[in-house]
């Protein structure tokens, strides 16, 4: 039962900046598809109608307590799981990699829903008095299976980049509840082995995107992405040359401009200070989500609204790093601005999650 007093617990702060960078991100999206035909000019349009589900999901998480998600984590993560095991069976193929379900006119990406899945299930998992405490390698068992798993479905569409952010939403979870330093060097050390091993079974394509952000690359070919995202942040200036004036997504040269060059399209409209605005935006939702993990009465919540702050911190830094070419091109999405249905309702729920626990925060 929703009581009307624990609405003069909502975070406010967090639901502002939340509408802010999502209309930040329409307003890009809109600006990046404006001249481009093939349906890509009314994504903004769409980009709305999931922005309106994405709240709707919201609104009924925030009608129930979210020690009710702790009850049916499992289930949660099972139901993310079948998903993405369903994928491969009967999903529908893009560019190559066969990363979407299509249910009549929507079309959901399961490796979206598999990271807030994969928060929930470790919250819940940690949660037990049993769990507490600095966590040595044997306790890492069954974490790492509710970690891998949902990540090699994922990397078997293929899709890499997202089994990797996978894999470090679920250790930003485990290092939040504690690892013993010995532990900790353990991991550090099987982590260098396995990307040292891991390089031998990548693909060509994917071994040449490493290589172009290491050495260079053709920019005709690998490098392409990389050096037309570069291109159009540098262009930008300080004030950027104005809405629908960036000559490198209006005359097509930068590829995915509305998804995961998002922010390549706002540096050059809107220069660094519009940049810095967005990147300032971001820092105080996640300044704010800490604070919601911090003041937590319960472990659960706690990890929880962690879990959801790496989630968007990963995000976050990846995609600025992809876009200024320190990272290689994985086809990440900046999260509330880059177009993508699954993404930005995987993302509200998210931060609905972290409403209900501040809102909650009381009652116990």
């Amino acid at each position: 039962m929703f009581e009307r007093r624990l609405l003069a617990q909502l975070d406010w702060r967090i639901i502002l900046v939340t509408f802010l960078l999502a209309a930040t991100g329409v307003t890009m999206i809109y600006s990046a598809t404006y001249s481009k035909s093939g349906g890509l000019e009314g994504l903004y349009i769409r980009q709305l109608y999931w922005f309106g589900i994405g709240l709707l999901g919201v609104t009924l998480l925030l009608f129930t307590d979210y020690r009710l998600v702790h009850r049916h984590a499992y289930l949660v993560y099972g139901v993310a799981v079948v998903l993405l095991i369903l994928v491969p069976l009967w999903g529908r193929s893009v560019g190559g990699a066969q990363r979407w379900l299509v249910f009549g006119p929507v079309r959901v990406q399961p490796s979206e829903l598999a990271k807030l899945a994969v928060i929930i299930a470790l919250a819940r998992y940690f949660s037990n008095e049993e769990k507490r405490g600095l966590l040595r390698l044997r306790d890492l068992a069954m974490p790492a299976a509710i970690i891998l798993v949902p990540a090699a479905l994922v990397a078997k569409e293929p899709d890499l980049g997202t089994a990797l952010v996978i894999i470090l939403i679920g250790l930003t979870v485990v290092a939040t509840v504690g690892l013993r330093f010995g532990t900790s060097i353990i991991l550090a050390m099987g982590a260098v082995a396995a990307t040292s091993v891991g390089w031998f079974f990548l693909k060509g394509y994917q071994k040449e995107r490493i290589l172009t952000v290491i050495h260079g690359g053709d920019p005709l070919g690998a490098g392409y992405h990389s050096l037309q995202a570069k291109i159009s942040i540098g262009s930008g200036g300080l004030l950027g040359k104005g809405l629908l004036e960036g000559t490198q997504s209006q005359l097509h040269f930068l590829p995915a401009s509305h998804t995961d060059f998002i922010l390549a399209v706002l540096a050059e409209e809107v220069g660094f200070v519009g940049s810095m605005w967005m990147l300032g935006l971001f820092s105080i939702l996640i300044a704010l989500g800490l604070t919601v993990a911090y003041r937590s009465r319960d472990f659960f919540g706690s990890i929880l609204a962690a879990g959801v702050v790496g989630y968007l911190c990963l995000h976050v830094v990846l995609n600025v790093a992809m876009s200024t070419g320190m990272l290689p091109v994985v086809g990440l999405p900046l999260p509330l601005m880059s177009y993508g249905g699954s993404s930005i309702v995987v993302t509200l729920l998210g931060i609905g999650l972290l409403l209900n626990i501040r809102m909650r925060r009381f009652s116990f």
